[in-house]
């Protein structure tokens, strides 16, 4: 029996890891190899990894993981868990039945892109959500913003760091008066009209189709689709959730705990704020060295 079995191996549970096998706990990370940002070319704002190609981070994290003897990495999805703490049974789509005594979910979430041709290609992009992650690189250039509720209203205060050239794409919603005052006392216009196509132009560059009225260009857009974890585990455990203006998180105390004792979870999954690969890490941390200490006699 493992010590922790970590269900998704990006960066939240490659930090768990790291974490437990420097106490030389038995460890086996399960991972399906479908990271959220293997989209982007590069991940941005990581101390000592700033413009890496994300998918080169975690390769380098996982020929590090080497040296510790009680880590063992596996190319397998988690169908089910059942069992409680000090118990817990894993059962992979391999039909391999995993012990551990305690759990650590990471699997993050995944993007759900709209029903509008080019979207999804230009996701990472020229269509990107985070100016944290990819505003420097394009910092004063024309951005756009595809309105998506009331925190867009945020967003648009937020980009003027980055930039003062912005276009906001009403795609339909209906962005109350006294928003629309305020976008125009900054010099903000709003293009209304569904957007029914992303043209992309190599690099970053995208003309945006509507319905109605002329197509317009961005230098680049960002978006915020809503996202849904990318496996239904959290579900059939009972897990307590919250609601995020994206999706759901799941539930943790400071300690990364989740609602069923021995099970904690850690990056995007039970990040209710900012996702990012520095999070993801200290989340993943955090998880790793509780699960650490609730193990100790």
């Amino acid at each position: 029996m493992d010590d922790v079995i970590i269900i998704g191996g990006s960066f939240a549970g490659l930090a768990a890891a790291l974490q437990l096998g420097r106490a030389r706990r038995k460890v086996t990370v399960l991972d399906t190899g479908l990271p959220r940002n293997r989209f982007a070319g590069h991940s941005h704002g990581l101390l000592g990894h700033d413009h890496k190609p994300p998918l080169d981070i975690l390769a380098e994290a996982r020929q590090q993981l080497a040296r510790y003897p009680t880590v063992k990495l596996v190319n397998a999805r988690a169908d089910s868990i059942s069992g409680t703490i000090d118990n817990f049974s894993v059962l992979t789509g391999d039909g391999e039945s995993l012990g551990a005594r305690r759990l650590i979910l990471s699997y993050g979430v995944a993007d759900q892109m709209p029903n509008v041709p080019g979207f999804a290609e230009s996701w990472g992009t020229s269509i990107v959500p985070c100016p944290y992650c990819d505003g420097f690189e394009v910092a004063g250039q024309h951005w756009g913003l595809v309105w998506s509720g009331p925190p867009s209203h945020n967003y648009v205060r937020l980009y003027h760091d980055w930039t003062d050239t912005l276009t906001v794409f009403a795609d339909g919603h209906d962005i109350p008066p006294d928003i629309r005052a305020d976008l125009a006392r900054r010099n903000i216009p709003v293009v209304d009209g569904r957007i029914t196509e992303i043209a992309r132009h190599g690099g970053h560059n995208a003309t945006v189709k509507l319905d109605t009225g002329p197509n317009a260009s961005v230098d680049i857009l960002f978006a915020h689709p809503c996202n849904k974890p990318s496996a239904s585990l959290h579900e059939s455990l009972g897990l307590a959730t919250v609601n995020t203006p994206l999706g759901i998180a799941l539930k943790v105390d400071e300690r990364r705990e989740t609602s069923t004792p021995g099970i904690y979870a850690a990056g995007d999954l039970a990040n209710a704020l900012m996702a990012s690969v520095t999070t993801a890490i200290s989340h993943g941390a955090t998880a790793g060295i509780s699960a650490q200490q609730s193990m100790l006699v």
